[in-house]
């Protein structure tokens, strides 16, 4: 049963090193940072799980490659993800090679959860073709597993040209680490059965969960696939353990907590170790 822990906002409050170093001691499988780079002060996009303001907090996200690397270096088992990267707000192979040498210096512990964000103002400050996001995505996608796979990789897309070059390091994991499709967009299922590794949603019911690993399965037989090479890691969970228990049983691989954000390290050890207790 793999458990792994968010980090609540403002996240960069407690020291990535601590709280990963405190998250592996008790038996955490992995701890995730997400990314917004630039809030804007004005916006027309609702938040998506209220369709009202975006909150506060949403302006206080630190740099998800930053934060796992810090807590790379203290710790040797716990897993590192992005929950999630948003794709078309960086450059893919600027992020290729940040995934590379993350996943290299942590020998291979990186999961790399991917978006396409629902910030309109900011996807488009940041130079992102909002309304065509997925497409970019995709299109990013391809060339970072061409830097990633190849030794002279080149490109010439739509979005993305560049001659022949060299990117280096590889990453530890092979071919690459596991993509992993954040959302519930409407085709999610049938983008993660055609271009990743598994499903990251955020929190998400039992039943639709149920269904989701059926859909997935189904469309992985007709693609070909493993349907047990698709994991599905559920994301930003209250620490209830009955719905714990009801996600894994309805073919969750991974589900996330989300722990409440508190001033001190020593508060958020408590609370880990309070989790802990209750979930494992």
């Amino acid at each position: 049963m793999k458990i792994g822990t968010a980090v609540p906002l403002p996240a960069y409050n407690i020291d990535p090193a601590f709280m990963a170093k405190k998250a592996e001691d008790l038996g955490f499988d992995s701890i995730w940072y997400a990314e917004h780079p630039a809030v804007p002060v004005h916006s027309d996009s609702p938040f998506p799980s209220t369709g009202g303001e975006i909150p506060w907090t949403y302006s206080h996200f630190t740099d998800p490659y930053i934060a796992l690397a810090r807590a790379s270096a203290v710790t040797s088992d716990i897993k590192l993800g992005t929950g999630i990267t948003l794709v078309p707000e960086r450059n893919p192979l600027l992020l290729a090679k940040e995934v590379a040498a993350l996943d290299h210096y942590s020998g291979g512990r990186f999961l790399f959860g991917i978006g396409t964000g629902w910030l309109r103002e900011e996807t488009e400050l940041m130079g992102g073709d909002f309304a065509h996001r997925w497409t970019q995505t995709r299109e990013a996608l391809d060339v970072m597993k061409k830097l990633w796979e190849e030794d002279e990789a080149e490109h010439h897309g739509k979005y993305y040209k560049f001659p022949p070059v060299r990117s280096y390091p590889k990453p530890t994991q092979k071919p690459y680490p596991p993509i992993l499709i954040g959302g519930a967009a409407k085709n999610v299922l049938r983008r993660v059965v055609d271009h990743a590794d598994g499903w990251l949603p955020n929190r998400v019911t039992p039943t639709v969960l149920k269904d989701s690993r059926k859909q997935i399965d189904t469309m992985a037989r007709e693609a070909g696939r493993d349907p047990n090479s698709i994991t599905i890691t559920v994301y930003g969970q209250e620490p209830d353990p009955e719905l714990f228990k009801a996600l894994f049983e309805a073919g969750a691989d991974r589900v996330v907590v989300r722990p409440e954000f508190v001033e001190t390290e020593t508060e958020m050890a408590s609370q880990l170790e309070k989790i802990a207790q209750v979930l494992m």
